[in-house]
């Protein structure tokens, strides 16, 4: 078959993906209960991504249909529970991660013990003040003791963020403006800005549960070696083709199993640890300890969304952290809700921007910590090796279920039935070769050095 032809294929399918319900199950009275989705209608007939929880914790994913007339929150808590019987367990499945699989971190935060820390939570935003609004209500929800929440305004052409935030959320929510695009620039400002002893960030278009603040913050207290911790991201909504391939092919999530990754026992199925640092997590849903980000002076502003490397920023921050001996912590505890780019322009867009940012973060930490290069030279051979294979096993569709049920979206099964097109793989392709160029360019754009030290209360346009 032609390329041409492949291509034409490839939209037909794209084309023909129906949407998928999002809902959330919890299982654990006698009696389950069944809620639509952040925003999301009430369940009707059809296919449905469901969230399945226990004493309000998340635990697995599933895809379930509801016949036409029957109950939904029957059928989805009979499968539900079938699930876990056949063996995939409670747990949710296996986990994405590569280092030690914790429960002792979680054990220690649910047990009554000393509160979370006092938590700055950074959102850095630019002209979607509709979306803003949907986050920062969820965020003021939060049910964690003690935190502030602070807006980076980046790089904007109208005042309509600064307005909402001071018309809708006054003194609950600080605003601060950052002329400088780059989402790694924004989030140095709102680290130079922030209060707390940890520093939590999130994304203008996810909805957090309301419980993610508690439980993504208080590893920090049950391990005093922790530097960063990430969470759980699990689709809003799944009502576009692009938003249910993406979701069908892994999304944001990684897995249910709490995982802790430390330098000083790196995991011997990542040959290139630290450097696989997309196995962590995401910005969306990330927490550092505040001085330990800025001892590693942050993150690289010619990294990141923005920039001409286009990612990657989150990525660096985690290497940079563990390479200084700081534990990672994953918890599928701490979970957001994501909404997911909507088109096929998106998905071409977010396939070459993260290959892009895979190599240019790659870039920024060998020419900000040369002494790494010995180190990801030698893990480089396995480490390619081990990366065609993955590539093999998404465009081939061979691999294993790692979610509580069946094929994905929500079991993030790669056996799924909508194919990844080859023209998104090339294209992720084409961002690994263009990354390195593209945050070089970016680093010549900010005359040739890594950024400000975001250490003091450097005001980027004025905290109101």
């Amino acid at each position: 078959m032609s390329r041409t032809a492949r291509t034409q294929e490839e939209i037909r399918r794209f084309l023909a993906i129906g949407a998928v319900q999002v809902a959330e199950l919890d299982l654990s009275g006698e009696e389950a209960v069944l809620r639509p989705g952040p925003g999301s209608p009430p369940v009707t007939h059809g296919e449905v991504f469901l969230l399945v929880r226990r004493d309000g914790l998340p635990v697995g994913t599933l895809l379930g249909r509801v016949p036409e007339g029957a109950d939904p929150t029957k059928v989805l808590a009979a499968l539900a529970r079938q699930t876990q019987r056949q063996g995939d367990g409670s747990g949710g499945g296996h986990g994405h991660g590569g280092g030690h699989e914790d429960d002792t971190v979680e054990a220690a935060v649910r047990s009554a013990g000393p509160p979370p820390p006092f938590t700055s939570v950074v959102v850095a935003t630019r002209e979607r003040a509709g979306q803003l609004a949907r986050a920062l209500d969820s965020l003021l929800a939060q049910d964690h003791p003690r935190f502030e929440v602070v807006v980076v305004d980046n790089a904007p052409v109208t005042d309509e963020t600064r307005d909402l935030v001071h018309r809708k959320y006054g003194e609950r929510v600080r605003y601060v403006r950052e002329p400088v695009p780059g989402l790694a620039t924004a989030h140095n400002t709102g680290l130079a800005h922030a209060l707390g002893e940890v520093i939590a960030f999130t994304d203008d278009d996810v909805v957090a549960d309301v419980r993610w603040l508690t439980e993504l913050t208080a590893p920090f207290t049950a391990d005093p070696g922790l530097g960063c911790a990430t969470g759980l991201i699990l689709p809003a909504r799944l009502r576009t083709p692009a938003q249910v391939l993406l979701e069908s092919h892994g999304g944001f999530a990684k897995g249910f199993t709490p995982t802790t990754y430390d330098p000083r026992e790196p995991p011997r199925e990542e040959p290139l640890f630290p450097f696989t640092a997309g196995r962590f997590g995401s910005g969306a849903n990330m927490a550092f300890r505040t001085g330990v980000l800025r001892a590693v002076g942050g993150f690289d502003p010619a990294t990141g969304a923005g920039t001409p490397a286009r990612g990657g920023d989150d990525l660096y921050g985690f290497v940079r952290v563990l390479a200084q001996g700081h534990r990672l912590h994953y918890t599928p505890r701490a979970l957001v809700w994501h909404h997911h780019r909507e088109t096929w322009a998106d998905l071409e867009t977010q396939a070459f921007g993260y290959g892009a940012g895979l190599t240019a973060y790659l870039t920024a930490v060998l020419v900000d910590r040369p002494a790494l290069l010995p180190a990801f030279l030698a893990r480089l051979p396995r480490g390619l090796s081990h990366a065609r294979g993955l590539s093999a096993v998404r465009e081939t569709g061979d691999a294993g279920n790692t979610g509580i049920g069946p094929a994905a979206p929500g079991g993030h099964d790669a056996r799924s039935a909508h194919p990844w097109p080859r023209r998104l793989s090339r294209l992720q392709r084409r961002g690994m070769l263009y990354g390195p160029l593209g945050y070089l360019r970016a680093r010549r754009a900010a005359g040739g050095t890594t950024g400000r030290p975001p250490s003091g209360g450097r005001t980027a346009g004025g905290a109101r």
